[in-house]
């Protein structure tokens, strides 16, 4: 369920009252704990938090690297963490911290699932997006693209 708006207020607007409160809630934890540097924007249909292009131009898709983004779905809310997907070691500490939060540890490939605000453990969350500065979320990448290549060679 991918949105069409231009812009995060356009989002929240379009957002059912509960879906909204929820969505407003996680954001404000997010931007609360996002470091300098990142922006927030609409982007791939939900409110990402992005590496802009004017400080880092050079992605393979000519798009912004995501660092995070909330989505509203249709069954469900989802919070891509990019910093704890990207790295096994990550994932590993954001899971066991979440699970001994005891709620419910609901995620794909690359996004936690949740359906209302107690769902989602805010303090992880907040310590989650505060984890890496935008240089070294960058060097990451491309550390990681470079292993992907060499792995092609």
């Amino acid at each position: 369920m991918q949105s069409q708006a231009k812009t995060v207020a356009e989002y929240l607007a379009e957002l059912p009252a509960d879906r909204r409160e929820t969505v407003e809630a996680v954001r404000r934890v997010i931007l609360a704990h996002l470091p300098p540097g990142y922006e927030e924007a609409m982007n791939w249909g939900m409110i990402a938090y992005q590496v802009p292009l004017e400080w880092y131009p050079h992605t393979y898709n000519g798009q912004p690297l995501m660092y995070a983004a909330l989505a509203s779905q249709k069954a469900h809310l989802s919070l891509y963490l990019t910093s704890i997907y990207m790295d096994d070691e990550a994932r590993a500490k954001f899971e066991a911290a979440y699970r001994a939060t005891g709620k419910r540890y609901d995620a794909g490939k690359s996004c936690v699932r949740f359906r209302k605000l107690d769902d989602l453990p805010l303090e992880l969350v907040g310590e989650a997006i505060g984890a890496l500065g935008v240089d070294e979320f960058v060097a990451r990448v491309e550390s990681a693209q470079a292993s992907r290549q060499a792995g092609r060679g």
